[in-house]
């Protein structure tokens, strides 16, 4: 169900914006799946950051107009600036 949502989400199959739950880092008690969603020619940021809670998990979308020209660094600036948001924001990413 989750994985039908992302890809119509982001236009498909697993493609370079598709999330690979292998890539997915832990920080902080957090997930970041990063994310590299096809833009005409360029990636643009993108990342999935959840957290298990007592009622369940949840997840936050980050997109960001940020472009690259590679999904790869798409996706390692995405890591950064999930780390970033989740430094700033916490579990206030949540509501």
């Amino acid at each position: 169900m989750v994985l039908d949502f992302l890809r119509r989400l982001f236009g498909g199959g697993r493609s370079a914006d598709a999330p690979d739950p292998s890539s997915g880092i832990e920080y902080k008690g957090y997930r970041i799946l990063p994310l590299a969603r096809m833009q005409g020619s360029q990636y643009l940021t993108c990342a999935i950051i959840e957290k298990d809670f007592p009622d369940g998990p949840k997840r936050h979308e980050l997109i960001r107009a940020d472009t690259h020209t590679s999904p790869d660094d798409a996706k390692a600036f995405a890591v950064q600036k999930a780390r970033q948001v989740i430094d700033e924001q916490g579990d206030r990413l949540f509501r």
